[in-house]
């Protein structure tokens, strides 16, 4: 049974930084796709970030390209979240999510429906 499990939320002000970490267990590490989500009160989930567990791919929306960075321990089966620069617009819960796949693949697109497993989340607030 896949689990998810995030860490690494927390409150911190505008500018600052947050490392979230995402232990994945519970099936072929790295045969998958793991991404981060974000969903903000009223709004919807939307895409972070994707990478290829069995390799170097990774993938960034647009709008947070240069702040935030996605990685990995393989040793550890866990993906990374640093965020940097943070502002009060980054405030959501963070989801890690996962979905099995093909050696090779590029993760693309990385839409909520594509991943059957989701960890509880993480809340992050940054504050003004």
């Amino acid at each position: 049974q896949v689990r998810l499990v995030e860490s690494g939320g927390g409150s911190v002000q505008a500018g600052g930084s947050l490392r979230l970490s995402c232990a994945a267990s519970g099936y072929t590490y790295s045969s998958s796709c793991i991404a981060w989500f974000r969903q903000a009160p009223g709004k919807e989930r939307e895409g972070v970030a994707v990478t290829y567990t069995g390799g170097s791919f990774t993938y960034y929306a647009d709008s947070l390209k240069g702040r935030f960075t996605i990685s990995q321990d393989k040793a550890k089966n866990t993906v990374y979240l640093q965020m940097n620069s943070l502002t009060p617009d980054d405030t959501a819960m963070y989801y890690c999510a996962a979905r099995k796949t093909f050696a090779g693949a590029r993760c693309v697109p990385a839409r909520p429906g594509d991943f059957g497993s989701w960890g509880q989340g993480t809340q992050v607030t940054v504050s003004s």
